[in-house]
């Protein structure tokens, strides 16, 4: 990608610049900071291109902030303060990765410096830092360097240092978009110029603003990765049957189970995403019951045919369209995040009637959130037990399927990416 337009400078200025600073200081802040940043008035604000161009210097700065920093670091005797630092990873990103001509990506960089408060005596430093990286580019494509050693470490633990290499090259990839749809395909493949996936997902052609994409208005599909899509598939539900979709925002599996036929009841402790749930069911056609409340203490007795439980978690798995999970996790949130999985599974537990199913999901690739957490929850729960996947049930990829049954979809299965799950199916006895 090319992220400059000399016949049109102004729209790839300084306040696109500037908007890409605050996106990416509100990612590396906290937890969902960057869709916070994306869906923030003041970037909404800006003329279509220059949001266009902000958001993807962005991103190409956290899918590549691993072999930035460390490109930065090696020309840094000490490090300038944190507003700086991000002005030289987009610098970075612009002539490393974006490829914009380094006389119009130096200068703005330089310029976007000393518009910072306290940033006019790092203007020589910005300059000089990215005419070096310029002059003598570092060869990003190291795949130890894409993600936090810790996380590079626990990878190799888990899937050994081949399938970890092959995780961590996944990462500076930008991802397709892909979708659900809702009944026949039909001719949506062609007018989408999608690729059909195992299980039915397509995997779109099309750039540019999803809503303007054919069949998006009448409610035919939803966008919803390959691998989120392979849950809700696993629960055999059938028309008339009874489903609980806990934590159900942002709703994808909520309109498949309602797509399947099913009476289905949604639950989030978020009234705003249960909004954004709410308005996919009403331009999809299709209908459930929404809950505000937190899952894991939700006052309600019935039980439901089927229970599926994507569970909040560390969604080290999403880190392709995702990229900032990596770079604000710590390992001290694993263990948090697995007490608040076994509490959830527990009220899951509960609310499966006799001879029902229940799929637990994560979008983590830590054993802690997955494994662990599914056998922790057979051994103090009576009543439950596996039940075993096929290879590609689901629309899973082969290379997935583990031999309990259960599935860990790693993000290279697939071609072309696809988001990191685990997810088991279990049957409580009957």
């Amino acid at each position: 990608m090319n992220a400059t337009d000399p016949e049109n400078n102004d729209i790839r200025g300084l306040p696109a610049r500037a908007a890409a600073l605050d996106l990416l200081t509100t990612a590396l802040s906290r937890r969902a900071g960057l869709d916070e940043g994306l869906n923030h008035p003041a970037l909404a604000a800006l003329p279509p291109r220059d949001r266009a161009f902000a958001r993807a210097l962005v991103m190409a700065t956290l899918r590549w902030l691993g072999p930035i920093d460390t490109a930065l670091q090696a020309r840094l005797k000490k490090p300038p303060p944190e507003n700086i630092v991000h002005v030289l990873r987009l610098g970075a990103a612009q002539l490393l990765v974006l490829k914009t001509p380094a006389h119009a990506a130096v200068g703005a960089t330089v310029d976007l410096a000393a518009a910072q408060k306290g940033g006019l005596p790092f203007k020589g430093l910005v300059n000089a830092v990215l005419r070096g990286l310029d002059r003598e580019p570092p060869d990003l494509n190291d795949p130890s360097l894409m993600a936090p050693t810790w996380l590079q470490a626990r990878w190799r633990s888990a899937y050994g240092e081949e399938a970890a290499t092959a995780i961590a090259a996944q990462i500076g990839a930008e991802p397709a978009t892909d979708l659900t749809v809702q009944g026949e395909v039909g001719d949506l493949a062609g007018e989408l110029e999608a690729q059909a996936l195992p299980g039915g997902s397509l995997r779109v052609g099309l750039k540019g603003e999803v809503s303007a994409w054919p069949g998006f208005s009448d409610g035919r599909w939803w966008v919803q990765d390959a691998s989120a899509a392979v849950p809700a598939r696993l629960l055999d539900v059938q028309p008339g049957k009874t489903a609980l979709d806990m934590c159900a925002a942002p709703g994808g599996k909520t309109l498949q189970l309602a797509a399947a036929g099913a009476k289905v009841t949604a639950i989030d402790r978020s009234a705003g995403r249960i909004k954004r749930v709410s308005e996919n069911l009403m331009r999809t056609g299709l209908g459930a019951e929404m809950v505000v409340a937190d899952a894991a203490e939700w006052n309600d007795s019935r039980t439901f045919d089927a229970v599926l439980l994507d569970a909040p978690c560390s969604a080290t798995g999403t880190f392709r369209r995702h990229p900032d999970v990596l770079w604000v996790a710590s390992p001290a949130d694993v263990p948090k995040l697995a007490a608040v999985q076994s509490k959830l599974l527990d009220s899951a537990a509960r609310r499966v009637k006799p001879g029902g199913q229940l799929v637990y999901c994560v979008c983590s690739l830590e054993w802690e959130e997955g494994e662990n957490q599914v056998a922790a929850f057979l051994s103090r729960t009576g009543g439950f037990a596996l039940e075993p996947m096929t290879a590609g049930e689901g629309g899973a990829p082969e290379g997935s399927l583990r031999p309990d049954g259960t599935l860990r979809i790693l993000p290279h299965h697939r071609e072309g990416g696809t988001d990191g799950f685990y997810v088991a199916r279990m049957r409580k006895a009957g």
